[in-house]
C-alpha cells in the first residue's frame, strides 16, 4: 500500500501532522510519503504509484491550498483514494466531497487514518469507492506513537527563532494534546471539539522532542490549543524536558483566562526553559470579548501584560483585530493601549491586520446579529463573508494588511512597521495623521525572541 501524506502550510513548522499518521501507517505497513509543499515541490512520481493520497487541514490556509494542489493530484493519478484530515477537514465535509474526497477525517484522525489503510488494502479491485465507515469526528482517546519523521524536511528549513543580535535557533514542534475545554466562538477548534480536549502521552511527547533535538533542535514550540488545559501534564512535560536538556528554551500558547488563574505556575514555565507565552487576546473592548465569548476582559490583558514581566516571560498577543464591532476610533484605542504598554516588540505586525474569519459551523452563527450580517457561504472562500457598516473600517484593514505584507517582506522592523500602521489608522480617522509618539523609540533593554515565520492564520 503506497500512501502519500500532504501538508500544505502549518506556521513554518515540520508538521506533526504529518509525523504522527507517518508512525500509525508505517506500524500497519504501508509505505509512507510524506511530503510539505510550504517548502518543497510536489512530488509527481510518487502521486502516480499512491494508493491513498492524504491532505492534513488544520487551518484555513492550508484547506484553501491543499483544495487547489487536490485537483493537479486527481488529474496525475484519478483512481487514488482522496482523503482530508484534521480540524478543517469535516468543517467542510460538502466542500470537499463535491471537490473528490473519498474520506475525511476530523478531530483524533490517526485512528481513522489506520483504519482507512486496512480498509483499502481489503478492497477488491483498486478505484473502488465504498461508502467511509471511519467516523467524520472522532474523539477517542488514543494511546499516541512516537511521531516518525524520517523522510521529513529537516528542521533547518523552517522558521526560526530569532533571539536577537543576529543570532537564531533551529525549532522543532510538538504537540501535548489536542481540542480545548473552552468554547470561544470564533474559535475553528469549537464545533470539532465541542469543548473537549485529548492528551498526547507524556512518554510519546518527550522522546518526540528527544529526536528533534538529535536533529538539531533547539528551541521546541509546543503547538497546543491551549498548553494550560492539562496543566499538571503540561507542567510535568516541561521539568522533565528541562532537566534532560537544559539549555533547551520553548514557547506555548495560553489563554488570558488561564494565565490569570494559574499564575503562580508562571515562574515554572520561565524557570524551565519557556521565552515567550502566545495568548489570544483577541480584543481589548470587552463587547466584543463577550461576543466572542473570550472569558477575559481588557482589564484582564492588562493584568496578564504585568504578570508575565514579573515572571520574566515575554508575552506574545495575538488579535483579530478587525470584526464587525470595531470602529476606527476602537481601532486607534488598540494602538494606543499597545503603545502605552510597550508591547510593540512583541506583537507581529499581521496581527495588527488580522479580520475575524466565520468558517462553517462557527458557533458565532448562534448569534441572530451575526447572521443577519453575513452573506452565503463562500465555499472557494471557506468562511461566510461579512462587510462592516462604516466602509472606513474595511478599507483601513485592507489598506494595513497590504503595508504589513509588503514591508515584513522587506524587512522592516516591528517599530516601524507599527509607525506605519499608526499614521493609516489616524489618516482614516481624522484626515490629517498625527505623528505616532514612539516612532523612534529608545532601544528595547533586552532583545523579544520571536519566530521568523510572522502569518498566524
Amino acid at each position: 500500500m503506497q500512501v502519500v501524506l500532504i501538508s500544505t502550510y502549518e506556521l513554518g513548522r515540520q508538521p506533526f501532522g504529518l509525523a504522527s499518521p507517518a508512525a500509525w501507517l508505517r506500524r500497519a505497513g504501508a509505505r509512507v510519503t510524506c511530503l510539505d509543499l510550504s517548502v518543497e515541490r510536489l512530488n509527481e512520481e510518487a502521486i502516480t504509484s499512491a494508493d491513498l493520497v492524504a491532505f492534513y487541514v488544520p487551518m484555513h490556509t492550508a484547506t484553501r491550498i491543499a483544495t487547489r494542489v487536490a485537483e493537479r493530484v486527481k488529474t496525475l493519478n484519478p483512481l487514488a483514494h482522496l482523503c482530508f484530515y484534521g480540524l478543517y477537514a469535516s468543517m467542510n465535509e460538502s466542500f470537499l466531497r463535491r471537490l473528490g474526497a473519498d474520506t475525511i477525517l476530523g478531530g483524533e484522525f490517526e485512528a481513522g487514518l489506520a483504519s482507512l489503510v486496512q480498509r483499502l488494502r481489503a478492497r477488491p479491485v483498486a478505484g473502488t469507492r465504498t461508502p467511509q465507515p471511519e467516523p467524520l469526528i472522532s474523539l477517542a482517546k488514543q494511546q499516541f506513537l512516537v511521531p516518525d519523521r524520517e523522510g521529513l524536511v529537516p528542521l533547518s528549513r523552517y522558521a526560526r527563532l530569532n533571539v536577537g543580535n543576529g543570532q537564531s535557533k533551529t525549532v522543532g514542534y510538538t504537540e501535548a494534546s489536542r481540542g480545548c475545554k473552552h468554547l470561544c466562538r470564533h474559535c475553528p477548534i469549537v464545533p470539532v471539539y465541542q469543548g473537549i480536549f485529548r492528551i498526547v502521552q507524556r512518554d510519546v511527547v518527550l522522546e518526540d522532542i528527544r529526536r528533534q533535538v538529535a536533529a538539531g533542535a533547539e528551541h521546541i514550540t509546543f503547538g497546543d490549543p491551549d498548553f494550560f488545559n492539562g496543566i499538571g501534564h503540561s507542567l510535568t512535560i516541561v521539568q522533565s524536558i528541562h532537566q534532560e536538556h537544559p539549555h533547551l528554551t520553548y514557547d506555548v500558547t495560553i489563554k488570558v483566562e488561564h494565565l490569570l488563574k494559574h499564575a503562580e505556575h508562571l515562574g515554572t514555565l520561565q524557570e524551565t526553559g519557556c521565552l515567550f507565552v502566545t495568548s489570544a487576546v483577541e480584543s481589548i473592548d470587552d463587547r466584543v470579548l463577550a461576543i466572542l465569548d473570550k472569558g477575559h476582559t481588557g482589564d484582564d490583558f492588562i493584568r496578564v501584560v504585568r504578570l508575565c514581566r514579573e515572571a520574566g516571560l515575554v508575552l506574545n498577543p495575538t488579535f483579530v483585530a478587525f470584526t464587525p464591532w470595531i470602529t476606527v476610533e476602537d481601532y486607534q484605542d488598540l494602538l494606543a493601549l499597545l503603545a502605552n504598554l510597550d508591547l510593540v516588540d512583541q506583537i507581529a505586525p499581521i496581527q495588527l491586520a488580522i479580520r475575524l474569519l466565520i468558517p462553517a459551523g462557527s458557533k458565532l452563527l448562534e448569534l441572530a446579529e451575526v447572521r443577519d450580517m453575513v452573506g452565503p457561504f463562500d465555499e472557494a472562500g471557506l468562511a461566510y463573508p461579512w462587510r462592516h457598516k462604516d466602509p472606513r473600517v474595511d478599507q483601513l484593514q485592507a489598506d494595513i494588511q497590504a503595508l504589513v505584507q509588503a514591508a515584513t517582506e522587506r524587512g522592516k522592523d516591528r517599530r516601524e512597521i507599527f509607525s506605519r500602521v499608526w499614521m493609516l489608522a489616524e489618516r482614516s480617522l481624522v484626515g490629517s495623521p498625527r505623528p505616532f509618539a514612539h516612532a523612534v523609540p529608545p532601544p528595547h533593554p533586552a532583545s523579544i525572541p520571536y519566530l521568523t515565520e510572522p502569518w498566524y492564520c
